[in-house]
């Protein structure tokens, strides 16, 4: 199944972590659940990081990739989970 289109899209090509994944906890707090943000990313540990981040939030991680530095993120807002504090 294809992703719906990114609702937005969020840039922190040259900041490290943990600046793009707290800058993407804000974007999708801003978005309505099933909205998909495309996040784009240089540090190295972008992958991992966005990996845990969806897995610890709940948010479905729908693609990533990866081209000449630059990783690519498409991140589905998913609905608070009420056991989610």
């Amino acid at each position: 199944m294809e992703p719906a289109p990114a609702s937005a899209t969020l840039d922190t090509i040259g900041l490290r972590c943990p600046l793009p994944i707290l800058k993407a906890r804000k974007a999708l707090a801003g978005l309505a659940p099933g909205a998909v943000l495309e996040v784009l990313a240089s540090d190295p540990g972008a992958a991992d990081d966005f990996e845990a981040f969806c897995r610890t939030t709940g948010h479905r991680l729908v693609r990533k990739s990866a081209a000449s530095g630059v990783h690519r993120f498409l991140i589905e807002k998913t609905a608070r989970r009420p056991d989610a504090a």
